[in-house]
């Protein structure tokens, strides 16, 4: 079975948010390879809410194109369910027995596109706090690694 799959909206710009995703990237690279497409941000045309939500459904369709048939679709949401590492593990694990490729949706500036959030098997938040969306990516990976450790029995998590 493949790895995960993150759809990420944007492209990473600094080096460290670089490195921290290659890092996570080769630990998993051995026993849980993740793969990571960027997709193009949509800037809005103007700050109204429709031109907003014009961009967000551009970059569903663009995510739309890359989601396996059958997939198990996690969107990452502030309003989504917050889950400790070992839940997450847990879900993780459940969602892969049912044969469907992982796959992660980190949404742009402007979030996750409504339609992405309805279609989702499980929308995630990684806290109550607001993070930029190129920090998630580096949060994610990191749950993943460790989500991988815990369901491996490796040492990593405490």
């Amino acid at each position: 079975m493949a790895g995960p799959l993150i759809l990420c909206v944007g492209k990473l710009k600094e080096p460290f948010f670089h490195q921290a995703c290659n890092e996570y990237k080769k630990r998993l690279s051995a026993g849980w390879p993740v793969e990571i497409v960027e997709i193009a941000e949509q800037i809005p045309k103007g700050k109204s809410n429709i031109e907003v939500e014009k961009a967000m459904e551009k970059e569903a369709e663009d995510i739309m194109r890359h989601i396996p048939q059958g997939s198990f679709i996690v969107a990452l949401c502030i309003e989504g369910t917050l889950l400790d590492s070992p839940e997450l593990a847990d879900r993780l694990a459940m969602a892969e027995q049912g044969g469907g490729r992982l796959v992660f949706i980190i949404g742009g500036s402007n979030g996750v596109a409504p339609g992405i959030k309805r279609m989702a098997n499980l929308q995630l938040s990684m806290s109550k706090m607001t993070f930029p969306h190129h920090l998630a990516r580096v949060m994610l990976l990191e749950q993943l690694y460790r989500s991988f450790t815990i369901r491996t029995n490796r040492k990593y998590h405490k």
